[in-house]
Order: structure tokens, then sequence, then C-alpha cells
């Protein structure tokens, strides 16, 4: 069943929040905004932020389908767009000329028509026929070549596509879209200007508590302020790759499994590779280093306690 999109910024709230999104104004106000005025929602940040989890809370709150263009370096226009049925066109062509027509343009014409196009992601967005718009995810563009950034820019701002045996194709009602990128390389100033911006950045400690309360709700409330204190220590370091969200919820999770209710260096050490992905950044924490930096944990909720 789907649902209108919301209709103040104080409702897109709520829709992120019963999708599971612990969001805050500013994410909210530039959702509302792009879903009121029709333009893309272009999502930069870190990686493990949220970006992506934002467009699937909003197909699901909303009841749409999601149709999700995976950026990756080399994707082309057949990948993301369109390709030609090549071993179906050739069939027909022989089947035509067993049957005796010698009309090349007639056939031609048979075999480059609707029938005969593969849709893909960006293609299915636009050409949709559901009910509602869906919603359009391209993610990760930073991965993508400058080729395709390129090209996106038709699509984004005109919301059509043009197939040259075909023409433009022009979309009927427009979906949703969201970009997301993760900052490897900077995205052109010609497409970010077809889109509404908002960088995602790493939760304040008050919302990232409020995050493994929603979507790691076993966690013992002193457990999980020291996870919570723990991470935002670990994001002032100096690390190859800092903790996001992701990674302090699959730390509360694995933390829970193992039946803890509070952190100790011993199992601060034994987990390290849960909340970071790097040797050389776990090698630099494990050991006096995490003591520390616990220490200074519990000293400061010891603090905020009396």
């Amino acid at each position: 069943m789907t649902s209108p999109p919301p209709d103040s910024v104080d409702a897109t709230l709520r829709l992120l929040g019963d999708g599971g999104y612990v969001g805050d104004r500013s994410l909210a106000t530039a959702l509302f905004l792009a879903l009121r005025l029709n333009r893309p929602l272009f999502l930069e940040g870190e990686a493990g932020v949220g970006k992506t989890e934002i467009a699937k809370v909003l197909a699901a709150t909303l009841g749409r389908r999601l149709i999700r263009l995976q950026c990756y370096e080399g994707l082309d226009v057949s990948s993301a767009v369109y390709e030609w049925n090549y071993p179906r066109q050739m069939l027909e062509i022989r089947l035509a000329e067993a049957a005796g027509s010698h009309d090349r343009e007639a056939i031609a014409k048979d075999i480059f028509s609707d029938a005969f196009l593969v849709r893909r992601p960006l293609l299915q967005a636009i050409a949709h026929d559901d009910p509602e718009p869906p919603v359009l995810l391209i993610d990760e563009l930073d991965r993508t070549d400058e080729p395709f950034e390129a090209y996106l820019l038709e699509v984004l701002s005109d919301f059509q596509i043009t197939i040259p045996e075909l023409g433009p194709i022009v979309a009927k009602n427009a979906p949703i879209v969201i970009v997301t990128s993760n900052r490897t390389r900077e995205i052109h100033d010609a497409l970010k200007r077809r889109c509404f911006y908002h960088w995602v950045d790493y939760p304040d400690a008050a919302r990232e508590r409020r995050i493994i309360a929603v979507k790691a709700p076993g966690t013992p409330e002193r457990l999980s302020a020291q996870i919570v204190g723990f991470v935002q220590r670990l994001r002032r370091e100096d690390l190859f790759k800092s903790p996001g969200v992701a990674e302090t919820l699959d730390w509360a999770q694995a933390l829970v499994q193992l039946d803890a209710l509070e952190l100790d260096p011993h199992t601060i050490n034994d987990t390290l590779g849960t909340l970071l992905k790097y040797q050389d950044d776990i090698e630099k924490i494990r050991g006096s280093e995490a003591s520390r930096l616990l220490a200074d944990v519990k000293a400061e909720l010891a603090h905020a306690e009396a």
C-alpha cells in the first residue's frame, strides 16, 4: 500500500522514525524539500553513516518500489541504462529471412523496438509503469568514472533517457531519486547543481545511543553508553577508516551475543575486528590505547552520573 509524501518537515522526521531511522531535523528538511519540489537528493558522507538506508526506509515507508543502481568503476550504459537483446534480434532476423522477408528497413524497425529492449535500473525508473513513482537509489556514485557521471546529467535534469534507435524516453511520473557518495573523489558541480545536497555526518553521542536502542534493542543501557563513548573517541583518533554507525551496531550486536554487560580491555581487544576494518588501525588501538580510551569513557560516564 502506497502512502503520499509527507506534508511537512515534522512529518518527514516521523516518516523516517516509522522506518526505524533516527535522523535529525536538517536531514528531514532536505528530504522534505526534495520530495516536495521533485528534485534529486544528493547525500554525501563517510561510509557507514546511513546514506543508503535513507533510500531503503523511504521506499518502505512510502510503499514504493526501490530500484537500486550500485555504482562501480567501469559502469557503462549497457549495465546501468539499457542494452539490446542481441541474441533475440539475431533470431528474429533469421526467422524473417527464412520466411522470405528481405525488407531491411522493416526488419530493422521491428528488432529495434521496445520488445527487444533490456531495461537496466535507470531506464526501469524513468519508464516505470508503477501506480506511484519508485525510489531510484544511485548508490556510491563516486565509484564510477566521470563519463558516466556526465551521462547522468540528462537523467537528473530532465528525467529522460535518449536511445538513438527510439529517441528520447521521458518519465511520465518522475521517480524519487537519492544519490549517495562516500567522497572518495569529488563529484562535478554540474551534477550537484541538479540536486539538493545534504552532508550526512557521524551522529552525536545522544543520537547514536538512540540508534542502538532502535536497531539493537537488546543492548544493556550501560553497555550502550560505553560503546558509544568508546566509538566517539575512536573517531577522534588518526585512523585509516573511522568506524561508522554500521560498525557501531555490529559491535553492539556482537557484544550482546557474548553476554557482555559492560566493556573491559580484554573484550575490546577480542572484538576490535567488528569495529575496525584495517589491521593497522586494530594494532594501533589494541592493548594500552584501548585501555586508555575505555578509562576515559568510564570516567566521563561516572562524572555524568554523579
